[in-house]
């Protein structure tokens, strides 16, 4: 079953750039942090025609924002479980190899 997932994110050391997303699913938000570093990597590289990394590049992104965590709901407990980075890059690392897998 889906989880309902909601992804906290503070790309700096100022806390007004704190800020959160909400998705249908654990998948989606893990995603959603992906597609947030081929966003920073477009910005990086405005006349690259296409982004390509391999994920210790990701890892270190993930690294470097000054907070990132999930609360991903559990319907055993009826509540939010919080998650931290190191959950977050283990659960990408699974997710890109099924990905590669299929």
């Amino acid at each position: 079953a889906a989880s309902h997932t909601i992804l906290l994110l503070q790309p700096t050391r100022r806390p007004e750039s704190r800020t959160y997303a909400d998705f249908n699913s654990k998948t989606e938000c893990l995603e959603g942090v992906c597609k947030m570093f081929e966003e920073h990597l477009k910005q990086q590289n405005p006349n690259s025609p296409s982004i390509t990394y391999d994920i210790s590049q990701l890892f270190d992104f993930i690294d470097h924002l000054a907070d990132l965590s999930c609360l991903v709901f559990s319907a055993k407990t009826n509540n939010y479980v919080p998650c931290n980075k190191d959950w977050v890059k283990e659960e990408i690392y699974i997710m890109l190899r099924k990905q590669a897998g299929q």
